[in-house]
């Protein structure tokens, strides 16, 4: 019985705190009152009621005493504590649940804050305002609208939901499908669905994260996107800094260029908007996209070039602020040169064409006479009609209207000198502008010639008239002739990689301690140590520039020390080439034609009719030639000052070696995998070929008079090169970090 009744008072008590909790509407004061004493209904007339240190005013309303409960009709005023105001055209009030329900040109006023509905909800206890008709949030540093929302006025924070829009202070728009959370003080807006951010010069894409509508700080944490033009940045976990132009993406980041088609990926990742820079690290590596093409499951494909290292740089620069490199290009009789030298010849030549047009069209004009008229001839009709006009206008003769440009190079007998004058004039015009607009002036310069040709009857007058004309019109065309050069404004692409750099494509392979690239002049730069391997040769030298042509791969060029290996399958007989510079020319990404120039030495091996080595080939030159068929070596042409020897095979007690032989197949990266995993695990050390000594050097092999001289003449040797299918045998994967540092 005792419990039961400590039951029944746990049951009570509640409900017995709630009616305490209640407490009735209090009618302050009201200008008039109609009482229904019977229903206990009280019609007022601009009354003012207060409840829970509340105000609540209007221009009419109705209150039911027993309900707890008045309709407010016509400016509907709330006042709760000193900050929150709450207007309408007609409010329900319910006092014993404490909240108001507005409706029709609702504005809640809290601060600085302004929310304006059709219909609001509001807790009085909780303070809390809900709308699910539309509303918009209205403060100095963003406006927000959503079709639903709830402001919480204790904590300052508003949720909108159903296709929330926010527009700051600073003109960035925000997006949301699903909640956005935005806090009134603190101006930090919070995503919890799909959003996105848009100012001037930024897109935001997140799924959820944060954005502070006043600093532009945002923190991203799923499916983010930064865009820029046609740059951007991916990440796990995104970090910027609107104002600082400052970005930050960790792990999984990947930055496009949809203008230079460069992908670069790694793990982390720093953006910089003004300088339009990124530096990634992190097992970083890019894609460039090039025309040269492979064949994947018998389909031809656009073959990319792989770049890794353990740090990735790439910016957009003024191309005037870049030192640019000319491809080199074969001239006569099989010289070296720059495209350079090449186009600046043609436009010395076109140049020169130009002014011996114009000297030639100087000279036919003072050969020719103006013709006159004889004074005993009888004055033709048309003659005599001229001097009538002309006495009318009081013996002066009628000037016509100045011709337009071309017709101004009208001569006259007794103005040859001045005419050549204008001409020389024109012609120095016309070599200014043909510098910059070369067609256009090209198309102007006939015909001003072929005008010249038409106009060489005209009289004294006219051509003194054209004369001016054609200062004035040469004025005009200097003075709107402007010319730019326009890597005064043009940008390129910049790649900079720091050490452990790996390249990987199909026919070019390399690896170096730095690398440098931009897209000006479409070259690849690799500096300290760098090794480049193409089909089955190895080059190594101070630096290495690779060349592409209209996305292709154009040429190779080793300055300095340059060192070439070659080994024919599984063999061990090392044909080795050296050279001050050694330069590669690639045909539809094949290699072809290859040159080494500077006391080039070379050391090959030749095979007998049975396939079988039989010498060995020692050679000094100031040139020699590579020729190249199906990726294998076809012949080797030795070029000026020839000095060498043949030894037989069997003669060589040691391997023949040239000074700073270097072969490292085990370095080469095999496939676009060795490029993206990064440096593999030590390996285990190998055994290295001999060092090359006195006897095995290539100068004193020369100053052996027993051995057989080679002629000084163009000497042909075929050596084949091991096939693609064989070249996996040769290249065993090992570690590339520790042998770049044992190096």
């Amino acid at each position: 019985m005792q419990k039961l009744r400590l039951l029944f008072l746990l049951l009570i008590c509640p409900f017995a705190l709630l009616a305490q909790n209640r407490t009735q509407i209090k009618l302050e004061s009201a200008d008039k009152a109609d009482i229904d004493a019977k229903k206990s209904i009280s019609y007022l007339r601009r009354p003012v009621f207060s409840h829970e240190g509340a105000i609540l005013r209007c221009d009419s309303a109705v209150l039911y005493v027993d309900r707890n409960y008045f309709e407010a009709f016509r400016n509907v005023h709330i006042n709760q504590g000193d900050t929150l105001n709450i207007y309408s055209d007609f409010l329900n009030y319910d006092g014993n649940a404490k909240k108001a329900h507005l409706d029709k040109n609702v504005r809640l006023l809290d601060r600085e804050n302004t929310l304006t509905t059709n219909v609001l909800d509001y807790d009085m206890v909780a303070k809390i305002g809900t709308y699910t008709t539309g509303g918009k949030l209205v403060n100095k540093d963003a406006t927000i609208t959503s079709k639903e929302g709830f402001y919480f006025s204790n904590t300052r924070d508003a949720y909108f939901k159903v296709n929330v829009n926010v527009v700051t202070a600073e003109k960035t728009t925000i997006t949301s499908e699903e909640t956005l959370r935005y806090n009134t003080g603190t101006n930090w807006t919070y995503f919890y669905g799909p959003t996105h951010i848009k100012n001037k010069e930024d897109k935001l894409y997140t799924e959820n994260g944060t954005y502070n509508t006043k600093s532009e700080n945002a923190m991203f944490g799923k499916k983010n996107l930064y865009t820029n033009g046609s740059r951007s940045l991916k990440g796990d976990s995104l970090y910027y800094y609107g104002k600082r132009g400052y970005g930050k993406a960790v792990k999984n980041i990947l930055f496009k260029d949809t203008k230079d088609q460069t992908n670069i990926w790694g793990q982390l990742g720093e953006y910089y908007r003004d300088e339009e820079r990124i530096v990634v690290t992190q097992k970083a590596y890019v894609a460039i996209g090039t025309k040269d093409t492979i064949t994947v499951n018998e389909k031809r494909i656009p073959d990319t070039l792989w770049l890794g290292a353990d740090t990735l740089e790439s910016q957009r620069s003024l191309v005037k602020d870049l030192s640019l490199l000319s491809r080199p290009e074969v001239k006569k009789d099989n010289e070296i040169g720059v495209e350079d030298e090449k186009e600046k010849a043609e436009k010395e030549k076109e140049k020169a064409e130009a002014r011996k047009l114009f000297q030639q069209q100087s000279e036919e004009l003072k050969n020719k006479k103006v013709p006159t008229t004889a004074p005993d001839r009888k004055l033709s009709r048309k003659e005599r009609r001229e001097r009538e006009e002309l006495e009318k206008n009081g013996g002066k003769p009628k000037v016509e209207p100045p011709p337009t440009l071309p017709d101004s190079l009208t001569l006259t007998k007794n103005k040859l000198q001045q005419d050549s004058l204008l001409a020389d004039s024109l012609l120095k015009t016309a070599t200014v502008v043909a510098d910059s607009t070369k067609k256009t002036v090209d198309k102007s310069t006939k015909a001003i010639v072929a005008k010249a040709k038409q106009n060489t009857k005209s009289t004294a007058a006219t051509t003194t008239a054209a004369k001016n004309a054609a200062s004035t019109a040469i004025k005009t065309l200097a003075k709107d002739t402007v010319v730019t050069n326009p890597a005064d404004t043009v940008r390129a692409r910049v790649i900079k990689a720091f050490h452990n750099v790996r390249v990987y494509k199909a026919n070019m392979q390399a690896k170096a301690d730095s690398l440098f690239y931009t897209s000006a002049d479409s070259t690849l730069r690799w500096y300290n140590n760098p090794i480049l391997w193409s089909n089955g040769t190895q080059q190594t030298g101070d630096t290495i520039n690779v060349f592409f042509k209209n996305s292709k791969i154009h040429n190779f060029q080793v300055l300095q020390n340059g060192f070439l290996v070659n080994v024919e399958g599984d063999s061990t007989k090392f044909n080795q080439v050296k050279g001050k510079v050694i330069t590669g020319f690639f045909v539809e990404g094949e290699l072809r034609n290859m040159y080494v120039d500077g006391n080039a030495e070379s050391i090959y091996y030749s095979k007998n009719n049975k396939g079988e080595y039989d010498n060995v080939n020692q050679t000094v030159s100031s040139r020699l030639r590579f020729k190249f068929a199906d990726k294998e070596l076809t012949h080797i042409v030795t070029v000026r000052e020839v000095e060498g020897a043949v030894d037989p095979l069997d003669k060589l007690t040691k391997e023949a070696l040239l000074t700073g032989f270097i072969w490292k197949p085990e370095l080469r990266p095999t496939s676009k995998a060795d490029i993206i995993k990064g440096v593999p695990i030590k390996p285990k050390p190998k055994a290295t070929a001999a060092k090359p000594t006195a006897k095995n050097n290539i100068k004193a092999k020369t100053t052996n008079t027993a051995k057989t001289p080679i002629k000084p003449a163009v000497k042909e040797v075929v050596i084949p090169l091991p096939k693609p299918e064989e070249l996996p045998k040769l290249i065993p994967k090992v570690a590339i970090d520790s042998l770049i540092k044992k190096q």
